[in-house]
């Protein structure tokens, strides 16, 4: 693709930055090396606001607010992805896996040995997330979901929204049928998760909150929970409005980001069989798990890029300094840092090693970027990759060549496809056709 090629060329042209500009007007500063990303990151204002998708969230959410507000919602929601609130959900991330396995076996039983591993996957991410975030379950891998299928059609109609500039204009695009559409699946959404958080915030008011906290006990405490409980350092809660418009954002960004980023990493072992050898029953432990998916993730990170407006004046280390206008763009190119030459060596190559502790103990806190969301997101990845290779071997689908496409992820033009070998159940504590539960393999249990 030739926007990658580009990126790496100039990676390999300028090294650190470079200053393209867009018309005679508006100069966007690219951005790939650690030094100069943490000035900017650290000392930046707010992230640029992504018009697209700003219909798509009921409101302000963390994607596309700024100032103050951002601040202040990045940190109310910082807890909510501490560890200990992930644990109980080791156990959802479980039962999805089963459910997709047990279709994977179904499939290859009936003869189809290849699939498009990202259809799958995107299925089964938004079936843990929308028990992880609302406490529902939609069955959404075996039967049809209206709210499923919304989140799915606004995804596609965003990226082909990019693509066509003259529908760039609000006034243009809503006359179009994509934009009547997507005020359609919109409303849809919104529908939805307005309902679920005002009827728990009535339970909420009627009950009080240590009576509704007693309530709780025994459960899995979701998304909508502790954003419900979260307060500010001025004790004051989050509007209605702003918890809903927090849970779109974690269904619209987080469930394609996470199945493109365990898609790519079974597309990289299944090209390096002795990577996915290591795997094995008793012989792999999770610290090699978690080296796979961060290299997976470093050579095709799900997000290539975030911006920053400057809200201060910003030193770089050169000297230079990007002066305060909210009009300067700072582009951080996540996939440019990813494949910097100069961070990275040979950074074309999949190799685990580079995330061993020890040899990754003197890499800059930036060379390898990741969100909010990471440890929620890693903690799924660890799940789903240990159960699939406890059942599967994967191998590459010759007849479907992968060409990555950049969008609002980075996913591959004609999906990721790979033959599936089900494996035997002596790798496993259990078949996985039985009712679901969490499964105590080794590869688990430092989850």
């Amino acid at each position: 693709p030739w926007l990658l090629v580009c990126v790496d060329e100039l990676v390999r042209r300028y090294g650190h930055s470079c200053l393209w500009w867009f018309g005679p007007w508006l100069p966007i500063l690219w951005l790939f090396h650690p030094e100069v990303v943490k000035p900017v990151l650290l000392e930046s204002g707010w992230p640029q606001r992504q018009e697209f998708v700003l219909p798509v969230i009921s409101g302000d959410g963390l994607l596309l607010s700024n100032g103050a507000k951002w601040v202040r919602h990045r940190r109310m929601l910082t807890p909510a992805f501490h560890f200990d609130i992930l644990k109980p959900y080791v156990k959802i991330f479980n039962q999805s896996t089963d459910f997709m396995h047990a279709k994977w076996r179904r499939l290859v039983a009936s003869g189809s040995t290849s699939l498009d591993t990202f259809e799958q996957v995107s299925l089964m991410t938004l079936d843990s997330l929308q028990k992880c975030v609302f406490s529902y379950n939609s069955n959404c891998q075996e039967t049809p979901s209206d709210y499923i299928a919304a989140i799915l059609e606004l995804s596609s109609l965003v990226v082909r929204r990019q693509h066509r500039l003259l529908l760039h204009w609000d006034f243009l695009y809503h006359l179009t049928a994509d934009g009547r559409r997507f005020r359609r699946t919109c409303d849809t959404v919104h529908r939805f998760t307005a309902d679920v958080v005002q009827r728990r915030h009535q339970a909420l008011d009627r009950l009080g909150r240590e009576a509704w906290l007693k309530s709780k006990q025994g459960k899995t405490v979701d998304f909508i929970d502790i954003l419900l409980l979260a307060k500010d350092e001025d004790g004051q809660d989050l509007s209605e409005e702003d918890i809903a418009a927090e849970a779109d954002t974690f269904m619209f960004e987080g469930h394609d980001t996470t199945a493109i980023g365990l898609s790519w990493v079974l597309y990289n072992l299944a090209c390096h069989p002795e990577y996915q050898k290591r795997y094995g029953c008793s012989n792999c432990s999770m610290p090699f798990s978690t080296m796979c998916i961060k290299e997976s993730l470093r050579l095709h990170p799900p997000v290539m890029a975030v911006s920053r407006r400057c809200t201060e004046d910003i030193k770089l280390p050169d000297g230079h300094v990007l002066p305060k206008d909210t009009r300067n763009i700072c582009l951080i190119s996540i996939y440019g840092t990813h494949h910097n030459p100069a961070v990275w060596p040979e950074p074309q190559v999949y190799n685990p090693h580079r995330f061993d502790p020890e040899n990754s103990k003197n890499q800059p806190p930036l060379a390898f970027m990741n969100c909010i969301g990471q440890n929620f997101a890693m903690a799924e990845m660890k799940v789903v990759l240990a159960l699939t290779l406890l059942r599967f071997a994967v191998h590459l689908d010759e007849s479907r060549p992968v060409r990555r496409k950049p969008e609002l992820i980075l996913r591959s033009e004609n999906g990721l496809w790979l033959h599936l070998d089900p494996l035997g159940p002596s790798c496993e504590s259990r078949p996985p056709h039985r009712a679901p539960r969490a499964i105590h393999s080794p590869l688990l249990r430092e989850i």
